[in-house]
C-alpha cells in the first residue's frame, strides 16, 4: 500500500530577508520534505513556501519552520500590507494521493500541540481543523485573533504572534494587478467578487496598493472546478474595463493542479474541453 501523501503551504511573515527563506526551505528539507516551491514579496512583507511529504515529514517540517519563524522574525518590527497574526502566520495541511481530510486535522492538530509544546507559540485551527463553528473561515481567525487559542495557554507569544493551523482542500492562490492606483477601485472589485460578499463560489479577494503605484486584487480559489481562474480573470478586468482601467498580468502563488491550467488553456483557445 502507497503511503498517504500532505501538502504543506505555510506563509511566513517576511518576504524581503531571502536568508530567512533559505533558512526556512532548508529546514522543511533536513526533516525530508519535498519543498515545491517558493515565493516572497517585499510590498506584502510575506512568502509562501509549498512542501509535499508523508505525514512524519510534513509535521517536522512544520515544527522546524515555527522554530525558525521564531528565531527570525519579530513582529514588533514588521510592516507589510498582508493581514498577518504570526511570524509563521497560515499553516495549512492538504491531503494528497492516499490522504484523507480526517488524516490531514489529525496533523493539523498534532503540529498546533507540539509546536506550543517546544515555542510556546499558540494556534488556532481553522478549516476542517476548526473546533469552534465561528473560526472554520481564516478570515474569522486574523489578524487579531479572539478568545482562547486552541493548542496553547497565551493568545499571543511576544515576538512570533500566534499561527493560524488549518486542514482544507487544494487551494490555488492568485494575483491581478490593476493598471490603476485606485485603491478604493480595487477594493469595491474584490468585495463584489469575493463570495463572502455574494460573489463567485469559494472565492476570497482583497485588494492591495503595490510599490509601483498598481492595485493588486489577491485572489484564493478554493475549488477551481466550482471557479475557474478564467472565469475570475475576466470578470475583473470586466469590473475594472467599466472604469476606464486595464489588468496589467496576472500571478500565480504557489501551486496549481493540472486540470486548471488544462480548462485556461482551452478557454484561451477557444477549444472545446474533449474530456466532456
Amino acid at each position: 500500500m502507497s503511503v498517504p501523501l500532505f501538502e504543506v503551504v505555510p506563509n511566513l511573515s517576511e518576504g524581503r530577508d531571502l536568508g530567512t527563506i533559505e533558512e526556512a526551505v532548508r529546514a522543511m528539507r533536513a526533516c525530508g520534505a519535498s519543498v515545491l516551491h517558493s515565493t516572497s514579496d517585499a510590498t506584502h512583507h510575506r512568502s509562501v513556501i509549498t512542501a509535499a511529504g508523508n505525514a512524519v515529514q510534513v509535521l517536522n517540517a512544520s515544527i522546524a519552520l515555527a522554530g525558525v519563524a521564531l528565531e527570525r522574525i519579530d513582529l514588533r518590527a514588521h510592516s507589510g500590507v498582508h493581514p498577518r497574526m504570526g511570524a509563521l502566520d497560515v499553516l495549512p495541511f492538504v491531503p494528497l494521493a492516499g490522504a484523507t481530510m480526517e488524516q490531514a486535522v489529525a496533523v493539523a492538530h498534532e503540529a498546533g500541540e507540539r509546536i506550543w509544546s517546544a515555542y510556546r507559540i499558540p494556534s488556532f485551527y481553522y478549516g476542517e481543523a476548526a473546533l469552534r463553528p465561528g473560526r472554520r473561515l481564516l478570515a474569522d481567525v486574523r489578524p487579531s485573533p479572539e478568545g482562547d487559542p486552541d493548542a496553547g495557554s497565551l493568545p499571543s507569544h511576544e515576538t512570533a504572534g500566534a499561527i493560524a493551523i488549518g486542514a482544507r482542500g487544494v487551494l490555488v492562490a492568485f494575483n491581478v494587478e490593476l493598471e490603476t492606483q485606485d485603491i478604493q477601485l480595487g477594493k469595491r472589485i474584490a468585495r463584489s467578487i469575493r463570495e463572502r460578499s455574494g460573489g463567485l463560489r469559494t472565492l476570497r479577494a482583497l485588494a492591495f496598493p503595490l510599490k509601483d503605484g498598481g492595485v493588486q486584487i489577491s485572489l484564493n480559489v478554493t475549488d477551481e472546478r466550482a471557479t475557474p481562474l478564467y472565469r475570475v480573470v475576466e470578470i475583473v478586468r470586466s469590473l475594472a474595463a467599466d472604469c476606464g482601467v486595464s489588468v496589467r498580468q496576472s500571478e500565480l502563488i504557489g501551486c496549481i493542479p493540472r486540470a486548471a491550467v488544462v480548462s485556461a488553456a482551452l478557454y484561451a483557445l477557444g477549444v472545446e474541453d474533449p474530456t466532456v
